[in-house]
Formats: C-alpha cells, structure tokens, sequence
C-alpha cells in the first residue's frame, strides 16, 4: 500500500455511499465490480472497523481487486479519491492540454490519467479558449501541422494512455501482423530451375531405364519458417506493457499466414511459466484471463537470471529446434549474480537465430546502461529497440527482416566500453 497523508474523515461521513461512489469510479476506470460485491465492501468495513488507514485499503482492495493488473489502478483511484484533498484541481489539470513553463510538473503515475478519468466522468474540462477579460496575455497555440489523434496514439508511451486511449490502443493492436520470411533449409525440394543436382532422383530415374542416364534433376533449398519464440517480463516495473505486449502475441499467434511455423510464448517474474496455449483462443479476453491464473508471479519480483536458466534447460530444446526468432521483453534491471545472468544470455543467444531485445526505458532520451544487469545481457543480443508503443510494435517486422539491424545496441556499447 503506498504511503499517503492521514485520512480525515468529514463530520457526516455517509461511509456507505462513499464506498459506493468508490467503486462506480473503480468500474468506470475498468474493474468489473458489480452490486453484488459494493454490499460485500459495505459489510466488510462494518466487520473490520474504521480505525486503521492500512486496514481500510486492503479490505476494499480484497473486495474489489481480482486480477493482478487491477491493482496499480485500485492504488491510484483509492489515492485520489479518499486521500488527496485537492485531487479534483490535480485531475483537471492532467485532463487539458497544459503548456509547460520554467516550473517542473509531478510526472502522471502509471494508471493515474485512467483513475483521474474515472472520477471526473461526466465533469467537463476548463475551456482554455475564453475571451481575454481582464488582460491577461492570450497564448494561440496552431494546430494545423499538429498529429491526428491515431498518430499521437501510435507514439504515445503505454503507460501513459487512458481508458479510452488503452482500449483504441488494443484494438490497433489486434489488426497487426509480424510477418517473417522463410529462410532456406538443408532439405531440397525438386525444382527445374534449382542450381544443385539431385542426386537420388536423377539415380531413381536411370534406374527405370535400365541404368542408363537420360536426365539429370535438379533441387532447391525448401523454404522453412522459424519459430517465434517470447520470453516477458511480468514484474512490477514492467506489468503495464507486459500486458499490451500480450495482446500484441495474441494478435500474431492466431494470425493466418503471418508465416510463423509456431508461436511459444513465456512469462517470467521470479519463476518461469509457459503460457503457449493460453494463446491459441480466439478470444483475447479469455486468452489473457487465463494466462494471468496461470502466472502467479504478476507485479513481483525480478529473477532474470534464474528464469532464463529455468528456460534453456527445461524449454531450449522443445522450442528452439527450428531456427526460432527470440524476443526478450525486459527492463533488465536484475539484482541477481551479472556473471551468471551474462552466461544465460550468452547460452540463450546461441540457440536462437535472431535474439530481440525490447526495452521500455529506451523511450526516455538519456537512458544509458548503468545497471548491472543491462550491462551484462547488452553484449549477447543482436538488436536492442524500445518497446513502450503501437509505433515501437509496428517496426518489430522491418526489424527481423533485416538482420543487419542492431537498434541502440552499436552506441550503447561504446558508452559501456568508454
């Protein structure tokens, strides 16, 4: 629970229809909260009592909270709406265009524009465009080679959307593809046109004619496609673009003749889980629902290290045989051995073909590979690209198309080796 100023309760406080209120919020902010659990929330307050601030959120959290990515936006709603005084003034302002002076503003938390949507349904935002009064100076602000709003949604940071803005983002998500090229195999396949002999059916068809030589066939490699292989980051820092990405997988794993031979899909936290199945149903909602049962380790801890140890030695083999593409997803920031999480890495890249690496804290102009655990996994990955939107998403397919690609990998390693 996140440590605010004490709560101060109002001489009436109408402690049911608050939680009420509460908990229309937390439905329009996307939690499915129904009748049925405002009464359980009701009678539990009743039961537990009103005394403690910390006792007062997780029995509201218990009542309303059910999946693991509910709970950054529960935090955020419970914060505006029962601890910040003035949280009606800092929601409006993160709902209208502001423009930044000399001051530097409070950067919105994750979830926080959502809650701030949530609680302001219905109110209307300030008009920024009133008639100048009193002589203050007007600033006009031309719009006409500003973005159209799909184009500011495309570069717009996952964490960042609202509501609204999540649910258009998801439905763009759902219409992309990552195509792949086939790439050639040892087999052959006959081909008129093929520049190597065939030599069992040029054998064969003698043999039909008494042993004696009239044709010489000729092959071609057979094309074959790779796997797809995903390895995700379902840690607290990285939990709200794990879940796009997942819906970004769904899209790809139940695409028809995007060319991926099969798509392996895994999460990792503090323990490894394959959620390769989960992806195969048709609907998205069901598909992710029951990857989230499935992982336990959602908003936990990071174990890159030992989850990619569990990987090559339990999963290498199985999914790795075909000359699979390997996306990592990952902030990198790892506390575990560097020694061991280099030798992992350095293992994982020589199963693969082609290893990814997205890294959402590319997307901010200064980052540089201080931590540890980035220091270590950058050397053994061929491309290192930012994964924070539909934008970053979209590129994946030029990226793997061209294998000369290394993303930020060429000047980030000279920034390690000065």
């Amino acid at each position: 629970m996140p440590e605010y100023a004490p709560l101060e309760l109002p001489e009436n406080p109408k402690l049911a229809g608050n939680i009420t209120h509460f908990a229309r919020a937390l439905r329009r902010a996307g939690l499915p909260i129904g009748p049925g659990r405002i009464i359980d929330a009701v009678r539990a307050v009743g039961a537990a009592g009103f005394t403690e601030k910390r006792d007062f959120y997780w029995t509201l959290h218990a009542c309303f909270v059910t999946r693991p990515e509910h709970r950054m936006i529960f935090a955020q709603v419970f914060r505006l709406y029962w601890r910040d005084p003035r949280y009606l003034e800092h929601m409006m302002s993160m709902m209208i265009p502001a423009i930044r002076g000399v001051q530097e503003e409070r950067k919105t938390q994750s979830a926080e524009k959502r809650a701030a949507e949530a609680l302001l349904d219905g109110a209307e935002a300030p008009d920024l465009q009133e008639d100048n009064t009193e002589g203050e100076t007007q600033i006009e602000v031309d719009a006409s080679l500003t973005m159209s709003g799909q184009e500011r949604l495309r570069t717009l940071d996952f964490e960042q959307m609202s509501t609204a803005e999540m649910a258009e983002a998801k439905r763009m998500i759902a219409r992309l593809n990552l195509p792949v090229k086939p790439f050639a195999s040892r087999r052959g396949q006959a081909s008129l046109m093929g520049r190597q002999v065939d030599t069992a059916r040029t054998l064969r068809s003698a043999m039909r004619h008494g042993g004696e030589l009239n044709k010489i066939a000729f092959k071609k490699p057979r094309p074959r496609w790779p796997n797809l292989v995903v390895l995700c980051d379902i840690s607290g820092s990285m939990s709200q673009y794990s879940r796009v990405v997942l819906h970004f997988l769904h899209a790809v794993a139940n695409e028809k003749g995007a060319g991926w031979a099969k798509v392996h899909a895994f999460t990792f936290g503090t323990r490894l889980t394959n959620i390769s199945r989960h992806l195969h149903q048709r609907d998205v909602d069901a598909a992710l629902a029951a990857a989230g049962a499935e992982a336990q380790d959602w908003e936990g801890g990071t174990r890159i290290g030992d989850c990619l140890e569990s990987f090559n030695r339990d999963w290498s083999r199985r999914v790795m045989g075909q000359g699979a593409v390997v996306l990592l997803i990952t902030d990198g920031l790892d506390r575990d051995d560097p020694d061991r999480l280099a030798k992992q890495m350095e293992r994982l890249h020589l199963s693969s073909r082609r290893l990814i690496w997205l890294n959402p804290l590319l997307r901010w102009d200064g980052f540089a590979p201080k931590a540890r655990g980035i220091a270590a996994m950058l050397p053994h990955v061929d491309s290192f690209r930012a994964g924070h939107s539909i934008a970053s998403l979209e590129e994946l397919a030029q990226v793997i198309s061209r294998p000369e690609d290394v993303g930020e990998k060429g000047r980030l390693m000279q920034m390690i080796a000065s």
